[in-house]
């Protein structure tokens, strides 16, 4: 558990991809506990709307404009900071035409922020990747992954996403190997992020939820993913900047791994009559793939039918001393602010 010896709890932070669903609650954990932090979106014509939905002290957070596919503006975010969370990374909502579109900018993205965070004396570099680096293109037997574990590419199950986080991860590690001198480097590897909302503009991640909520799914697929919350997400970041020793570690951040039949049934307990459109009808197999045939969405995922993917966040609870809240209030906070931001009609 990280203790007395752990870093420093204020200073300046760089935080990328300032409008993201994931960087918004870091940051508004940071400036809560009295960091100053500068953070990126691609158009600064945005900073309004997205300080209105930080909802932060102004005076503590500033705006810098820079992509993930150019060099422009990484170097002046970067000035003055000590730490940096990576978090900007493409989440599509639909099927890429190639898998380049997202592979690309992932890894290019973490390779731009680590030559930046060199060249601007960055102590540490904590990089959000995602489970879709570790847990995907295993054999069916394999049920339980750890931090080892690494996702294979070359899989068919690989799609386009599990391929971009994986290869960008794999190239951070490998360009700090050769380049990064004494930086400390670090990932937090997420499964299923949900929780609740701050505005109707809302994450991919969230997709499921909504589905199910406004009935537009005609029954149950067997399958389901590890879920977590997204305060806890961001906690486990911040305490990635803070923590003693965290050269090349890697955290495994994810509550327990549940089957859409038994988000369902979460949602049905929780909110009553306002989950009346949430199917109960379980979909055989045969159904999804013959699904799959008509939605690239679906494709997508169809390697992961009946699997499960269990993957336990020991390694966060022993040396950061992270605890994740309830998967339940994740399921319901997140249903109840789509409900309430007018995102479904119940």
């Amino acid at each position: 558990m990280a203790g007395s010896k752990s870093g420093p709890k204020s200073g300046t932070v760089f935080v990328s991809g300032g409008s993201g669903y994931i960087a918004g609650f870091i940051i508004r954990q940071l400036v809560a506990e009295g960091w100053t932090v500068h953070t990126t979106i691609r158009n600064l014509a945005r900073e309004a709307e997205v300080r209105a939905a930080l909802g932060v002290d102004n005076s503590k957070v500033k705006f810098f404009a820079a992509d993930l596919m150019s060099d422009a503006g990484w170097a002046e975010a970067m000035a003055g900071c000590s730490h940096v969370a990576h978090v900007a990374s493409p989440l599509p909502s639909n099927a890429p035409k190639s898998d380049d579109e997202l592979i690309i900018p992932a890894r290019d993205g973490a390779l731009r922020a680590l030559k930046a965070a060199k060249a601007a004396g960055i102590k540490r570099f904590v990089m959000t990747s995602s489970m879709a680096a570790i847990a995907y293109g295993h054999p069916r037997s394999k049920t339980r992954f750890t931090e080892a574990d690494w996702t294979n590419v070359d899989s068919p199950d690989a799609y386009a996403y599990v391929k971009s986080k994986t290869i960008a991860e794999r190239a951070a590690r490998d360009w700090v190997a050769a380049e990064g001198g004494d930086m400390e480097f670090v990932t937090v590897n997420p499964s299923l992020v949900l929780g609740p909302l701050q505005s109707g503009d809302f994450s991919t991640s969230l997709e499921a939820i909504k589905k199910l909520l406004e009935g537009s799914m005609p029954g149950l697929p067997n399958f389901g993913f590890g879920v977590v919350d997204v305060r806890d997400v961001a906690d486990m970041h911040v305490r990635c900047l803070t923590a003693p020793n965290m050269a090349n570690e890697r955290f495994i951040c994810s509550g327990p791994f549940l089957m859409m039949p038994e988000i369902a049934e979460i949602l049905h307990a929780g909110l009553g009559p306002q989950a009346r459109k949430v199917p109960k009808l379980r979909l055989p197999n045969w159904a999804v793939r013959l699904a799959a045939l008509f939605d690239p969405i679906v494709r997508q995922v169809i390697g992961e039918l009946g699997g499960r993917r269990e993957s336990p966040a020991d390694h966060a609870r022993e040396v950061l001393g992270w605890v994740p809240r309830p998967v339940e209030e994740s399921i319901l906070d997140t249903a109840r602010d789509m409900i309430r931001l007018g995102i479904v009609k119940v």
